[in-house]
């Protein structure tokens, strides 16, 4: 109970505005105020999810199937390469203004080449997320080990800490704050990757269910499309900025 009166303490502005932005709909719709062929009324688009739940935890998996992939790979390859660049300033002088250079491409416009070159569409989807969200995380973590304290160096040379226990033991966990903070921005480009091309490649997926009943004129489907992706990304990047604060108190 008490938890509750703390969370709605919190939260009551948060609520009082979701529930005026329903009400807004429920009154703009019933009310004729609102298109009715691109705003349904609720009860039309409440049908619609009725009739699709299967349909919509079939879409979340499949999305997942692309994006998990690829938040992994982009993260395996920030932390590698960011390490060494943040470690190895003349590589990182060398380097830098390439990897910027690269880092300003938006991935939409690599999508041609990639649907051509890759062996198959789950292949160049993964590599237009990963191209889109990894730049994000690799200039915070080269930027994390580069602003690194000098004193936790010291103390690592020491204790004669080197190899892998310097960077699991101190680089890793010192520059963390800055990492996960990068982490953590790059997802919002992982959501808009994963939409991009699940609109025009893929037989399942959140974005897909989307764009299909918008091109077939049922915006009650479209809005329960809508919806429930937004209800799934917001969950995942919660669980995200938990896990984020997790691991920023175990290693500060």
């Amino acid at each position: 109970m008490d938890r509750f009166k703390n969370f709605f303490k919190k939260y009551w502005l948060t609520v009082c505005i979701y529930v005026a932005l329903i009400l807004l709909y429920v009154y703009a719709t019933k009310s004729g105020r609102a298109n009715p062929y691109l705003f349904p009324e609720v009860e039309a688009i409440w049908a619609a999810f009725s009739n699709n739940q299967g349909v919509m935890l079939l879409n979340m998996v499949s999305s997942f199937k692309l994006m998990i992939p690829s938040i992994l790979i982009s993260l395996a390859i920030a932390l590698i390469l960011g390490t060494i660049l943040g470690l190895t300033e003349w590589l990182r002088d060398a380097l830098y203004p390439i990897i910027y250079a690269f880092s300003v491409i938006p991935s939409i416009l690599l999508s041609p080449f990639a649907l051509l070159l890759a062996p198959n569409f789950t292949v160049a989807s993964i590599f237009l997320i990963s191209y889109g969200t990894v730049w994000t995380t690799l200039f915070a973590t080269i930027t994390g080990i580069m602003t690194i304290d000098k004193r936790y160096l010291d103390k690592a040379a020491t204790l004669e800490l080197s190899g892998i226990k310097l960077m699991t033991k101190v680089i890793l966990p010192a520059a963390s704050p800055s990492i996960l903070a990068g982490f953590v921005s790059s997802l919002r480009g992982t959501f808009l990757m994963l939409v991009y091309v699940e609109m025009y490649g893929t037989q399942y997926g959140m974005g897909f269910f989307v764009k299909k009943y918008s091109e077939f004129g049922l915006y009650d489907h479209t809005w329960v499309g809508f919806i429930f992706m937004v209800i799934i990304l917001v969950i995942v990047m919660q669980l995200f900025e938990m896990m984020k604060k997790y691991i920023l108190k175990w290693t500060i």
